[in-house]
């Protein structure tokens, strides 16, 4: 080899080698992952969650690129099926750029997908998972942004108390969410004193003949569904065609403008429907305003519940990761370095509220809402009127 190769050779691998070194510390890759159905009929609410995370990203991610690293979104689709779910989970927790998950949405699907994440260290923020037993296991990995079912059902039975109901037909979807917000409304229901008529589990989602037989001889004040819109609204309107009068409850399952799509007028019908829920109307919060006009600029609709939940579970995560980053001196922070962080951040200053996590990974206070639907126009579901509206600290 001649001298003069030798020399081109070496300026070549220098240039390359200063080509490479500020490319590859610019180019580091973070990424959070986002986990919803954005198929199937509960898509339009969990499309919103991963459009909240995707503009949270989008507007925060700002000190963590000036420290040179680029963070991206993974978004996922759990279809709101427990098996879809875990599948995801399996390839999240394999990408050791993923530093953080947000979601899910049912908690029938976040309870398996997080052992997952546990075994595997990775953090994970829920912005709409109310069954007990997402925190209750203890795991420091995951966190949740909103109440538990445990209080919610509480807070639904009460409501129904002070509107002087005497008797209640429940019916739930079978699922860990559904089955347990219903069990929790039936036993504060008897406490009360209510006659609980019927306690009833179904898969069904087309035809309720079988379960409204009972419901209508039993003519009760209230029925109470434990579990989704996509299947509350078809049995309340087959009860009001039926010539059922009484009142309708439901809980933050039933939270989306898709109901009245389904149900309409019939939800308005009789004594009306209700339902209880742990994120009320994005506008109803005092910091969302800004959030609202920048999510209708830029998917040209407003946003589903649990979509400004979104947004503060993505905000929750980049805070810790800059945190932990900063720990580790600018450096790439490990899994369990952010699970510590998203555990220790204390007052974050969301646009729902602010947060400070419990040892278990409840928010320290939650807000709870009553809502009553107000007009069979899908455009008008987030003008629904909140009837109540309450703060409890969690269950210890």
């Amino acid at each position: 080899m001649t001298k003069r190769l030798l020399v081109v050779l070496s300026l070549l691998i220098a240039a390359g080698m200063a080509i490479s070194g500020p490319v590859a510390a610019a180019d580091q890759i973070i990424k959070i992952a986002t986990q919803s159905p954005l198929s199937g009929d509960q898509s339009v609410v969990g499309v919103d969650i991963k459009r909240g995370a995707e503009m949270a990203l989008e507007q925060m991610s700002a000190p963590l690129a000036k420290m040179g690293f680029k963070v991206e979104l993974a978004p996922f689709d759990d279809q709101a099926n427990p098996d879809a779910g875990v599948a995801n989970a399996k390839r999240i927790v394999s990408d050791p750029a993923i530093l953080a998950v947000v979601g899910h949405y049912n908690s029938g699907v976040q309870i398996p997908s997080s052992e997952v994440y546990h075994t595997s260290g990775l953090a994970n923020v829920s912005p709409a998972n109310t069954n007990p037993k997402v925190t209750t296991r203890g795991y420091m990995e995951v966190n949740r942004i909103v109440g538990r079912d445990d209080v919610q059902g509480v807070v639904g039975a009460d409501f129904a108390a002070g509107k002087k109901v005497k008797s209640v037909f429940v019916v739930h979807d079978k699922t860990a969410y559904g089955q347990g917000i219903a069990e929790f409304f039936k036993q504060r229901a008897q406490e009360k004193g209510m006659k609980v008529l019927g306690f009833e589990g179904t898969e069904e989602k087309a035809n309720f003949d079988s379960l409204l037989s009972p419901i209508l001889a039993g003519n009760p004040d209230l029925v109470y569904f434990g579990g989704m819109y996509s299947q509350a609204a078809v049995l309340f309107k087959q009860a009001r065609e039926k010539g059922y009068m009484g009142m309708f409850l439901s809980d933050d399952g039933f939270d989306s403008s898709d109901a009245v799509k389904i149900g309409g007028q019939t939800l308005l019908d009789g004594t009306g429907t209700f339902y209880s829920t742990v994120s009320g109307p994005a506008t109803i919060y005092p910091g969302t305003a800004k959030f609202v006009t920048d999510f209708k600029a830029k998917f040209n609709a407003a946003p589903q519940p649990f979509a400004a939940q979104g947004f503060d579970s993505m905000g929750i995560c980049l805070k810790a990761i800059e945190a932990a980053a900063k720990a580790n001196g600018n450096k790439l922070p490990t899994r369990a370095a952010v699970t510590k962080a998203i555990r220790d951040l204390k007052d974050y200053a969301g646009i729902t509220g602010n947060f400070t996590f419990n040892s278990i990974g409840d928010p320290t206070i939650a807000k709870y809402f009553v809502i009553k639907v107000a007009s069979p126009d899908p455009a008008k579901w987030n003008d629904n009127p909140v009837v109540e509206t309450l703060d409890i600290a969690p269950p210890k």
